[in-house]
């Protein structure tokens, strides 16, 4: 029962993308945050490098449990960049760093679980790593392509991306990013659970990635 209880909290990934994230609650808001804001930006004036802002956005996860339930967890320390071009969208890139040591599901030896060689073996791979390679329009969003490196695997994933919007205040710009994507698990060398009596997985392979970003503009060097 011990090992069924460390296992609800797996993540892969991701982006895929903070020290203080808020409730799912809060991260749901971001995207109605921005488009709520009218902030008639050029597109010269969206053209930018943004850092990714922590106390306002989320690297997530869901993973099923016992075909039961999505049990969430994130990544409280990492970084990112957009390089965002306002004018030609497809010119533009994604990259993120996250410290897998950082893995928090709200159940600390659950974590502690995590950070072993069953899961992430973070002494030896301490971080997950994206970087993209293309971006082009799909419908209504943009889907980015880019390598996904964990565990010292790197594969090719793809993920829907929309632009929430943009807004200002007296610190600058600022620019906010959805995302969610499934990744199987097993992909990237994470392979430890079972099977119920009944043959439905304890912990379910694929793995829901989830980002809310809110990221700020660098000011141009004087």
């Amino acid at each position: 029962m011990k090992k069924i209880s460390f296992l609800t909290g797996i993540l892969t990934v991701a982006l895929l993308i903070a020290s203080n994230f808020g409730t799912s609650a809060e991260n749901a808001t971001i995207a109605e945050k921005f488009a709520s804001v009218d902030t008639k930006l050029s597109a010269q004036e969206q053209t930018g490098t943004y850092n990714f802002d922590k106390a306002h956005s989320s690297i997530g996860f869901r993973v099923r449990h016992m075909g039961l339930v999505d049990v969430p967890g994130y990544f409280r320390d990492f970084t990112g960049t957009i390089n965002y071009d306002g004018k030609d969208v497809a010119k533009s890139s994604v990259q993120f760093t996250a410290k897998m040591e950082s893995v928090d599901t709200g159940v600390a030896p659950r974590d502690k679980h995590l950070r072993t060689a069953d899961f992430f073996e973070v002494e030896k791979y301490p971080e997950m790593t994206f970087k993209s390679t293309k971006v082009e329009k799909k419908g209504k969003n943009w889907m980015v392509t880019g390598d996904l490196t964990m565990k010292g695997v790197t594969k090719q994933i793809s993920m829907p991306i929309t632009v929430a919007g943009f807004a200002q205040d007296q610190r600058g710009t600022k620019m906010g990013v959805t995302a969610e994507t499934t990744i199987n698990r097993r992909d990237f060398g994470v392979n430890y659970g079972s099977n119920l009596p009944s043959g439905v997985p304890v912990l379910s392979d694929d793995i829901k990635v989830v980002l809310n970003v809110e990221a700020a503009k660098a000011k141009a060097a004087q």
